[in-house]
């Protein structure tokens, strides 16, 4: 029998990296795992809405580098890079107060993502914006599955909402589905993302998957290389 996998783990070593990269890190392994894990939470939990779609973060012995991908920089990094500096700061108090592994040298970099309609965890956002508004949910997610498509680097998405939709009694699942999702093939670029709508009769779970056709061996190298 199959077994559902993540889209991400299922891929780790063939076509994706590790979202977290160490280097020389010796008997410190505990520490670092539980501080990464820590700061994922708090920049999720604290960079809400601002259509962050990933967090990775690179150690070596005494350095540490946080680097945000988003589609909106400008909303983190503020004018002339107050926004940047007091989320770095924050951070850093965060680690001081959870007693974490706290670094000699911390560096915090933003990164644009260029194409935010490809990006399954921006998508998501973009729907939990529309739920969140009180829009018509098959309205939302037939927008925002048609802006998705006419991404010419997207080859087949699924959008997945479910819970008390509209505010009914009982819950129930809509799905809207354009194009190829060949989740088992290994070589399929698949963005995955599965996040919550915070509404006032209970939270909606939203999935996304985005699927940017199959990457070979010397397109991994020329992206690499780029």
């Amino acid at each position: 029998m199959s077994h559902t996998v993540h889209p991400y783990a299922h891929r780790l070593g063939i076509i994706r990296d590790w979202k977290s990269r160490w280097f020389g890190v010796g008997p410190k392994y505990n520490q670092f795992l539980k501080s990464d894990t820590l700061i994922r939470r708090y920049l999720e939990k604290r960079l809400r809405g601002f259509y962050v779609s990933d967090v990775h973060i690179e150690r070596g012995r005494d350095t540490a580098r946080v680097i945000i991908k988003t589609s909106r920089p400008g909303m983190i990094i503020g004018r002339s890079g107050e926004g940047s500096e007091k989320l770095r700061k924050d951070i850093l108090k965060f680690i001081e107060k959870n007693k974490l592994e706290n670094p000699k040298n911390f560096k915090m970099d933003i990164e644009e993502i260029r194409s935010p309609e490809s990006d399954a965890h921006i998508v998501a956002f973009m729907i939990i914006e529309g739920l969140e508004k009180r829009l018509p949910y098959r309205r939302v997610l037939k927008q925002v599955l048609d802006k998705v498509m006419a991404n010419r680097d997207v080859k087949g998405a699924r959008l997945v909402v479910g819970g008390r939709l509209g505010g009914t009694d009982i819950a129930r699942s809509e799905e809207l589905k354009r194009g190829r999702i060949p989740l088992q093939t290994f070589r399929a670029d698949i963005d995955f993302s599965r996040e919550r709508a915070h509404l006032p009769y209970g939270d909606l779970g939203i999935k996304v998957w985005i699927y940017k056709g199959e990457v070979f061996e010397k397109d991994k190298k020329g992206a690499e290389r780029r």
